[in-house]
């Protein structure tokens, strides 16, 4: 008997179900080649050849020549099939030998591993020799009862329902305390500068009088050094800090647990020191009793939230979406099918309903008048049209007889067909459509992967200036207090010098951390 091996090929270029009949019916014609099966959605072919004839490189030569590209695929591994099987009845070690020793005998069968634990057997096997049918034939065969693992057809690990709900809460929280923060800034900087204006004239119109009474009424201390301002903005911005930023919080530990720091680790830094500062230097003024009211940032952490929860939102709306359309597309898949065995001149036999994952290649299936294709397969008898729109988008029923190929998720219309799989489990264009779109939503934008490994570094380098800033404040200030009195106004004379140069030296070193954590990268 000739020997006939098998071989992978990398197929690029196929762009439809022509181009797949075009390179097998070509192949076919070519001494030496047994059999070929081409994967569109996969973009791979599985050649079955005679080495005495021909080689791997030559049938990659001949698919090229019809104007794809090729290229032999080397780890022949990818056509193995796995099967996940539990396993009832199993009492102690020995059963496991003997299941294992029984299978690692059956040809076909590479690789067997059971657990007596979890009841559990993983088995690889290859398709071209043995089905998993057969395997849990011989496993009864031994006196257990087998099933197959059930499989979590849902997409339920793709919905981001939960996320979505918790970056809208967030979104929410920081808003609603947003607005009124901002309203009373911006209300300040106007006041501010009616103010300036007025002193600039010296003559205050009435309306300038109202306008400085009114920010009074911000400004006036409730408690020595406790404004009102400052005492709305801290109440508005402790409910943000808490709700709005708790996921924030969460990711950012894990995130330094493992001593990387992404994005969330800069804005929890931003907002937690913009916080603290803020209510330590109103504690500070209460305890000295300041005149003056001292600057805080009580304003930074809402708008940061803000901006940062609503795109995290924006994010999963988004991943929802393709979920959506993943989880019609796993619908799309049968769960049952009904095999036949034919005798002589396609007569049938038997018939039986069996799942749809112990469905073997080469296995004849029977599909009714409005069914679903089980399997990708070719028609061996019977003619029908088929509705392909859910995969191909084809709006027409395309027509089918015998030679013609079939998809997995396609609906037979009008006829009885009976098809030979080609393409089982993994490999049907259904399930290779199902991992494309799972893999572009797991992995991230090429971008995105950019920023993170920037903010990696960005980290680090922000909190250095920042300290850079404050370490050279204080120089300047003891070198030459004149800079730091210019700049740091309306302080309280009764403080030492070395405080109001340290204090200033914070100021603007909280300011730099401020400023660039929220910087536009994150927000990006």
């Amino acid at each position: 008997s000739k020997t006939i091996s098998k071989c992978y090929v990398q197929v690029t270029g196929m762009t439809c179900a022509s181009c797949v009949a075009n390179i097998e019916r070509n192949l076919r014609r070519e001494d030496g080649i047994h059999s070929i099966l081409v994967a569109l959605m996969a973009g791979k072919a599985e050649v079955r050849y005679n080495p005495a004839v021909i080689h791997p490189a030559a049938i990659a030569e001949l698919i090229r020549e019809l104007g794809f590209g090729a290229t032999v695929m080397e780890n022949c591994g990818e056509g193995d099939g796995i099967l996940e099987l539990v396993v009832r009845g199993m009492t102690c070690a020995s059963c496991v030998h003997k299941i294992e020793s029984t299978l690692m005998k059956t040809n076909g069968v590479l690789y067997c591993s059971v657990a007596l634990a979890t009841n559990k057997a993983h088995i690889k096997y290859d398709p071209e020799a043995i089905g998993p049918r057969d395997v849990i034939q011989v496993i009864k065969d031994l006196g257990f009862t087998t099933s197959l693992v059930k499989k979590d057809r849902s997409a339920s690990h793709l919905d981001h329902k939960q996320e979505i709900r918790q970056w809208k809460r967030s979104f929410v929280v920081s808003l609603v305390f947003c607005i009124p923060v901002m309203g009373l800034m911006i209300y300040m900087m106007v006041m501010d500068s009616q103010l300036s204006d007025a002193h600039a004239h010296h003559n205050m119109s009435s309306e300038e009088m109202e306008a400085l009474h009114s920010s009074m009424v911000l400004e006036y201390q409730l408690l020595p050094g406790l404004s009102v301002m400052n005492l709305l903005s801290f109440l508005l911005c402790v409910p943000v800090q808490v709700f709005g930023g708790w996921h924030f919080y969460i990711q950012a530990s894990r995130a330094l647990r493992h001593n990387t720091a992404n994005m969330d680790v800069l804005v929890v830094l931003a907002t937690s020191i913009a916080f603290l500062y803020s209510f330590i230097i109103l504690l500070v003024a209460m305890a000295e009793r300041a005149k003056v009211n001292p600057v805080t940032f009580f304003d930074t952490p809402p708008m940061l939230f803000v901006f940062i929860s609503l795109g995290r939102w924006l994010e999963h709306v988004a991943k929802g979406k393709t979920s959506e359309a993943l989880a019609r597309l796993i619908s799309l898949q049968a769960t049952e099918a009904t095999i036949v065995t034919l005798g002589p001149d396609n007569v049938l036999l038997s018939e039986e309903q069996v799942d749809v994952e112990l469905v073997q290649r080469g296995d004849i299936v029977k599909v009714v008048p409005g069914g679903k294709f089980p399997v990708d397969g070719r028609v061996i008898e019977g003619h029908s049209m088929v509705d392909e729109s859910l995969i191909t988008g084809e709006a027409m029923p395309v027509t089918k007889k015998p030679g013609n190929t079939v998809i997995a998720g396609s609906i037979n219309q009008n006829g009885s067909l009976l098809i030979s799989a080609t393409h089982v489990g993994a490999d049907t264009t259904l399930s290779q459509i199902v991992k494309l779109v799972e893999e572009a939503q797991t992995s991230k934008a090429p971008i995105q992967q950019f920023a993170d490994k920037l903010s990696g570094y960005f980290v680090p380098f922000i909190v250095a200036v920042s300290v850079v800033t404050l370490l050279a404040w204080i120089i300047i200030g003891f070198v030459d207090f004149e800079i730091v009195e210019k700049y740091f106004l309306g302080y309280n004379k009764s403080i030492s010098a070395a405080e109001v140069i340290i204090r200033f030296a914070f100021q603007a070193s909280i300011t730099v951390l401020c400023i660039a954590c929220p910087c536009s990268l994150g927000l990006a």
